[in-house]
């Protein structure tokens, strides 16, 4: 298991996904979230709102190097 896998929740039942399926970190978030221009994902992390499973020792590092905020929006942007 390796890498951080990124999810945009569209809805209850549909998502948007990049990254492996072996994953040690999943992270999610509403689409809703992402489309807004003033998004940052370390923000989001500490309201609460993006979530995550697994270990946080990769998801603080995507956080600090700025690969979570680049890799969620590249997904969200054509949404």
């Amino acid at each position: 298991m390796s890498g951080v896998q990124y999810r945009i929740a569209l809805s209850k039942t549909e998502e948007r996904v990049s990254g492996p399926d072996d994953a040690s970190v999943v992270v999610t978030v509403p689409a809703a979230v992402v489309k807004t221009s003033d998004f940052n994902a370390t923000v989001e992390f500490m309201r609460g709102r993006l979530k995550s499973v697994g270990p946080t020792g990769p998801l603080f590092a995507a956080l600090s190097d700025g690969s979570a905020q680049r890799d969620l929006v590249r997904l969200a942007s054509d949404l």
